[in-house]
């Protein structure tokens, strides 16, 4: 086995501490610790990638763990979609942790509109605008929102 430089200790040092607080994808943790180390972006790639080869790093678990967090703050699919992409995690991992994440998304809906909303329909062409607003900044989708109409 290659012995590792001081530089290289460091850097996976640093890797290592982000992901002991939570998972970070490979872009991120990349990201975050170029700011770190400037200049080193090769070296930085290299030890990132020997993380997730050695499987501690992964993005399929960050988006696993992403959606049943966001999913229970009340955030629908379509947000956590696009919260996932700009993380930088691939469109694979995110459609296999949508799927595999068993979240009923008009349940979900329905809850966050009687603790919003109470259990009343809206009155008037007005209010159902203000509450799909509502529901479209947390990534409901036009037909989940019309189902809950």
């Amino acid at each position: 086995m290659q012995e590792l430089t001081s530089e290289q200790i460091d850097i996976r040092r640093a890797a290592l501490g982000l992901l002991a607080r939570r998972e970070h994808s490979c872009k991120e943790l990349l990201d975050k610790i170029v700011r770190r180390f400037p200049g080193k972006i090769d070296l930085i790639k290299e030890e990132v990638g020997f993380l997730s080869y050695e499987g501690l790093q992964s993005d399929a678990r960050l988006a696993e763990v992403y959606v049943r967090s966001r999913a229970g703050q009340g955030r629908g699919l379509e947000k956590i979609r696009a919260e996932l992409k700009n993380k930088g995690v691939r469109d694979k991992e995110i459609k296999t942790a949508l799927l595999q994440c068993g979240v009923d998304w008009l349940e979900n809906l329905n809850r966050i509109s009687s603790r919003r909303f109470g259990n009343t329909r809206p009155e008037n062409a007005r209010e159902r605008a203000k509450r799909s607003r509502f529901f479209r900044q947390r990534g409901f989708s036009f037909d989940e929102i019309a189902t809950l109409f």
